[in-house]
């Protein structure tokens, strides 16, 4: 127990670059402000979670770096469709999340794309997209506006690379884990079935945005042991706490729509610096962060005090779900059980076709 509240409060060393936190939050900040320019601040924070793709940035090789962030570019995309499509019938999207879910871990792992943020920021766009009232004459606009936040990061992505890249010849040794077919599948199955689970929660409590909950969810399970779960589980919840605290303390001063622009920007910088060194400081940001980039300008100036409260309970119940699923992610038996299922219904498949 001791050890685990030192990890609480333990920064790590890291070699990520100064300026990378930076550029990450330039990347959200200019949708922003185009969308502060053109009058339409809901808009420009919709491009400005598409700009998140930034945060995929790999590889010190130019041609590699911006093919990655491409790819992933366009997987933002596809996600964000995939999850308006299916935004019109409530039961169903837990459903679609969870095989959703099922395809992107799988597809990462199988591609060897696991390095952080990993399947995290696909699935959050997700179910932001499911969740987000949308009318059915307004999705090209929607998709199109969260589309051009990618492609301004992109942009700045491949500005940034060739001024950091200039004279980089050697790419750094990346220690990648491959995963056997069998832990990947279950794996896969274990992220699905918890994320559907909880936004189906979300649902039966008729929460008010449900999407809260499948994205603490997951980042919850994102640890890479059951002690590094339930560490991230503690974290999520103590540094929500706080940052929900501070929030609310900031939205008691009447803050303007550039004001709210600029403190996303401030806080997407701080996060990228934080979150590698230590994700439960980085959780208390992490929680202002979504607050103001998630949530409509009316909501947060006109009932402050509501929402911090409700996102504080959505935050809640998705983390306890994502600590039982972590738990879950590294059980020896349940993996067994699943092997053993697999190849009977291998094993069944080639009988019947014979």
């Amino acid at each position: 127990m001791l050890i685990m509240w030192r990890q609480l409060f333990k920064f790590n060393k890291t070699d990520r670059a100064w300026h990378l936190p930076v550029v990450a939050g330039c990347c959200v900040a200019v949708p922003l402000l185009l969308g502060l320019l053109y009058n339409d601040i809901e808009a420009g924070k919709l491009a400005s979670i598409g700009a998140l793709v930034i945060l995929y940035i790999q590889s010190n090789r130019l041609v590699n770096r911006m093919m990655i962030l491409m790819v992933c570019g366009f997987g933002f995309i596809f996600s964000f469709a995939i999850g308006v499509v299916f935004s019109f019938n409530a039961w169903l999207t837990p459903l679609m999340l969870a095989l959703y879910t099922f395809g992107v871990h799988y597809s990462l792992n199988r591609l060897e794309l696991i390095r952080p943020p990993g399947n995290f920021f696909f699935i959050m766009v997700a179910s932001i997209a499911i969740s987000i009232p949308h009318h059915l004459k307004e999705i090209a606009y929607s998709i199109g506006n969260f589309s051009i936040g990618v492609m301004i990061a992109c942009m700045i992505g491949l500005f940034y690379s060739i001024l950091v890249l200039r004279g980089v010849t050697n790419e750094p040794d990346v220690m990648i884990v491959k995963k056997n077919t069998y832990v990947n599948i279950t794996e896969s199955i274990i992220f699905s079935v918890m994320v559907g689970i909880s936004l189906l929660v979300a649902i039966l409590l008729k929460l008010e945005n449900p999407y809260w909950v499948p994205i603490s969810c997951m980042a919850v399970m994102q640890g890479v042991t059951t002690k590094h779960v339930w560490t991230r589980a503690m974290q999520r919840v103590l540094g929500t706490f706080v940052g929900l605290g501070l929030a609310w303390f900031i939205l008691q001063l009447n803050m303007t729509p550039l004001g709210i622009c600029f403190s996303i920007l401030l806080l997407q910088t701080i996060v990228e610096f934080l979150v590698v060194r230590n994700y439960g400081v980085a959780v208390i940001f992490i929680s202002m962060l979504t607050l103001f980039l998630a949530e409509s300008n009316i909501n947060l100036i006109e009932s402050p005090n509501h929402l911090i409260a409700a996102r504080f309970l959505d935050i809640l119940i998705g983390s306890a779900i994502g600590a039982i699923g972590g738990w879950m992610l590294y059980h020896e038996h349940i993996h067994f059980f699943t092997k053993k299922q697999i190849l009977k219904t291998k094993v069944i498949i080639k009988r019947y076709r014979h």
